[in-house]
């Protein structure tokens, strides 16, 4: 971490308000690479001492870092910066790469296995094709700034998506590619989440031990003219998370 005898305190002859001048120092460490993902910060007393500025001032830089996913609070551990992380809740339907995108993360994906394979029951029934039916099935480690974020496996009805599993290799945005050589643009998508583990196999792709903690995914997304993939992901706890605000 930066040497924390140079930060940069707010200037109050300035008209910007003490708690942003704050943000703007926290964040350019952050963003600059000074500050390193899961470094922690000083407590909230020595950070406000080296800035000049009260608790309250401070807190209101640090929420708005939290939210804008550079920081992590952890009640009685202390604040944290904020390794690659896709925060998943009330969001539109986008592709993978979209998301990271918004997040402002350079999205990655490492095609891992693509081959043709006959439906399974649970593949026939959410894509609602006869068992047996031919399936491209893609699997691929997906990353978020050079990190391994999950492991996806999609898999689609050859019948709807000709081509896909010989251009696969090539393929960065699945979602970009079906709708430019399928005339396939998703609608609307169902998401179950459930708490996992990490495979055996998976262990050394996603860098976590096997029967580490995970968040399972399984999405069913859907064009005008029905269901054309079928998804099953892992992906790690402590880089993604889910988040819903409630109302009364």
């Amino acid at each position: 971490m930066a040497e924390l005898d140079s930060l940069q305190k707010p200037d109050r002859s300035r008209p910007e308000p003490l708690w942003h001048q704050a943000e703007t120092t926290l964040r350019q460490l952050i963003e600059g690479g000074q500050w390193v993902p899961g470094s922690q910060l000083p407590n909230e007393d020595r950070l406000g001492e080296l800035l000049g500025i009260s608790r309250i001032t401070l807190r209101h830089a640090l929420r708005n870092l939290e939210e804008a996913n550079l920081l992590r609070r952890e009640h009685g551990r202390g604040t944290f910066v904020r390794s690659a992380t896709v925060v998943a809740g009330v969001r539109g339907l986008t592709s993978f790469t979209d998301e990271m995108r918004t997040l402002a993360l350079a999205p990655g994906t490492q095609l891992l296995a693509a081959q043709r394979i006959a439906a399974t029951q649970d593949m026939a029934d959410a894509l609602e094709i006869a068992l047996g039916d031919p399936v491209v099935q893609l699997r691929r480690l997906r990353l978020g700034n050079g990190l391994p974020i999950g492991i996806q496996s999609s898999h689609l009805p050859e019948a709807r998506v000709p081509g896909l599993f010989d251009a696969a290799p090539g393929v960065q945005s699945l979602y970009a590619w079906l709708q430019a050589n399928c005339a396939i643009t998703p609608v609307k998508a169902k998401e179950v989440y459930r708490v996992g583990q990490v495979a055996a196999a998976d262990a050394e792709l996603i860098q976590l031990p096997a029967g580490t903690p995970a968040f399972e995914v399984e999405r069913i997304a859907y064009d005008a003219k029905g269901p054309f993939e079928y998804a099953l992901s892992t992906m790690r706890a402590d880089r993604y998370e889910i988040r819903s605000t409630l109302y009364v």
